[in-house]
């Protein structure tokens, strides 16, 4: 359905925010990346977050009029669950398993996303289902193939941990990506200034077990029934 792929797409922008693909450990205030170039150091959060499998991101995206707002857990499978809040449109849950993701929001949502007045109706308290494939999967997160020409700032602390901060400015954008320092190298926290995915994300629980099941089939709607796309 045309709507729930546009909803979803926060989503795959925010994995392209991180552009992002080892493990590193911390020995008293020993710098593990001493020596190591930006672009290493990048390779080795990417190699490192990857390599845990799960993950928990929560993001904040500029849109016209307000903010969207992203959190959602990922399982080693690829499969995610949790919820996208916009300003203009409220709130929607998200779980996605296998090759279909499922929506659940409020009939203004519905209204909003369709643009009928009888789509919020048909899909009050269930799932609208959306096939082609998980927004949330491994493939488009902690990529390395972008991460180049980058620099070294000055450390930073993430929720109380410290960072290496690293840097990449591309025409008026400026990313600036948050790999911890102590522990295992993973990436904390991915800034995105002056382009058109401006937004921020933190990422947390690596490696903890996320368990994604797709709803009951009777509690789900086929999106044909709702009108508005397709």
């Amino acid at each position: 359905m045309a709507a729930n792929r546009k909803l979803l797409a926060v989503a795959v922008a925010c994995t392209a925010v991180v552009g992002i693909a080892g493990c590193g450990g911390d020995d008293g205030d020993k710098d593990p990346f001493d020596g190591m170039s930006a672009d290493k150091i990048a390779d080795k959060a990417s190699a490192a977050s990857k390599g845990a499998g799960s993950y928990r991101m929560l993001g904040e995206f500029k849109e016209e009029g307000g903010k969207n707002r992203i959190d959602l857990s990922v399982s080693d499978a690829g499969g995610c669950k949790g919820s996208m809040t916009s300003t203009r449109k409220g709130k929607a849950e998200i779980v996605a398993s296998g090759k279909d993701t499922y929506i659940k929001a409020g009939e203004d949502f519905w209204k909003a996303q369709t643009g009928s007045s009888t789509a919020g109706e048909i899909a009050k308290g269930r799932w609208v289902k959306s096939p082609g494939g998980s927004p949330c999967g491994q493939k488009g997160m902690f990529r390395n193939d972008n991460l180049n020409n980058l620099e070294r700032k000055d450390d930073a602390e993430v929720d109380g941990r410290k960072t290496a901060v690293l840097t990449r400015k591309k025409g008026k954008e400026t990313s600036t990506f948050y790999v911890a320092l102590e522990g295992k190298p993973y990436f904390l926290k991915v800034d995105n200034e002056g382009g058109d995915g401006a937004g921020s994300v933190t990422f947390s629980d690596y490696g903890k077990p996320v368990d994604v099941k797709a709803p009951p089939a009777d509690q789900v709607v086929d999106p044909a029934k709702l009108g508005g796309g397709s």
